[in-house]
């Protein structure tokens, strides 16, 4: 576990595979005033972490930021079934299986306390993310609208053919681009420009995101340099 600022962490996961690619898996953790916790794209829930979670508090909100990011909800609704389950209407309308509150769009839920600022990047028919900002530490939480591999993980775990794949989709540390096929999905570009100005409006100082190397500093210039493709 790693202490972000005051009432948020991170939660390292293990590898999940993603047609054929090694991607690491990561937890945002909030404390919300209340004292109860605000759970982001939850990873597996071993005995650990079950234990990590219980010193914290109680898991009040599971929160799914895009339909890819929904694998582990079940085991943590499980764990604690009094717990909301949010996401946007792409994951709700994948995870049929589970009962969701209203989808995330362009309203914060008052339930989450007056703790973050939410856009739905949209632009894209087939593509869409739910990003935050912890208000509180000035961190921007997003999970693949930037991924920021470093070059010891792709060393390590992805083929040479794969590391010259991340290396020209730019979903490398230094570029932090979003996935080819996340970028190119994305027709209608003067709707996408709309949702990179509201987020890059809040002037971030850290940004959080689920796969690689998260910005502890500048975080205004790093998702400047991220969402250049848009």
């Amino acid at each position: 576990m790693i202490e972000v600022d005051s009432n948020i962490w991170i939660l390292e996961g293990g590898n999940v595979s993603f047609y054929g690619l090694a991607y690491p898996t990561r937890c945002v953790i909030v404390r919300l005033p209340s004292g109860r916790l605000w759970v982001w794209s939850p990873i597996a829930l071993t005995p650990e972490i079950r234990r990590k979670i219980d010193d914290l508090g109680t898991p009040a909100h599971l929160v799914s930021p895009n339909k890819i990011h929904h694998l582990f909800l079940q085991d943590w609704k499980a764990a604690w079934p009094e717990a909301k389950l949010w996401g946007p209407q792409s994951t709700i309308s994948k995870r049929s299986d589970l009962v969701f509150e209203a989808a995330l769009d362009e309203t914060v839920p008052d339930a989450f306390e007056g703790a973050f600022d939410m856009v739905r990047f949209s632009g894209s028919p087939v593509m869409d993310e739910v990003v935050f900002l912890h208000r509180p530490s000035r961190t921007v939480i997003l999970a693949d609208l930037s991924e920021h591999f470093s070059q010891g993980f792709l060393e390590r775990f992805w083929k040479p053919w794969q590391r010259w794949i991340a290396g020209l989709w730019g979903i490398v540390e230094g570029k932090g681009y979003a996935p080819l096929e996340w970028r190119l999905s994305f027709f209608d570009r003067r709707k996408a420009r709309a949702c990179r100005d509201r987020i890059l409006a809040w002037a971030p100082e850290k940004v959080i995101m689920a796969h690689g190397v998260w910005q502890q500093s500048n975080g205004t210039a790093f998702l400047r340099q991220a969402f250049t493709w848009v």
